[in-house]
């Protein structure tokens, strides 16, 4: 499996019993427009859906996509955790001309983000060292 995205983290909210709820963060390693790829310990089944809040937390700024819902279409176990493949449903639904273009935004500086770690990688070294 890939490495989790870079300062991208989801947190939901899961009830235990009628009173008592957890806050979870859990590590993304896809995002695109229509959904994503969560790794957390927690247990959903396929149709089930979560509220999500992405938050990308870096030095110099907070960008927050809050209250996105996503409906579970795939689980896949690995070792003590499941990977969620999950679909957001209905951006627009409250407005949300807002939290799209925040979904965009952080897309944006991942991709970014993305392709200076790739240029720094290790590999890309050997390419140098070639053209000397």
């Amino acid at each position: 499996m890939k490495d989790a995205l870079p300062d991208l983290v989801a947190q939901f909210i899961v009830r235990h019993g009628l009173f008592r709820k957890e806050r979870v963060e859990a590590a993304l390693f896809e995002l695109d427009a229509y959904g994503c790829v969560m790794k957390t310990d927690k247990i959903f089944n396929p149709g089930d859906t979560v509220m999500l809040d992405l938050i990308m937390d870096m030095p110099f700024d907070k960008i927050r996509a809050e209250g996105i819902t996503g409906l579970i279409t795939e689980r896949r176990k690995h070792c003590s955790n499941f990977f969620y493949s999950i679909d957001f449903v209905d951006l627009t639904s409250d407005g949300g001309s807002g939290l799209e273009d925040k979904l965009r935004r952080i897309r944006e500086v991942l991709s970014k983000k993305q392709s200076l770690k790739s240029r720094r990688s290790p590999g890309s070294m050997s390419g140098f060292r070639q053209m000397a």
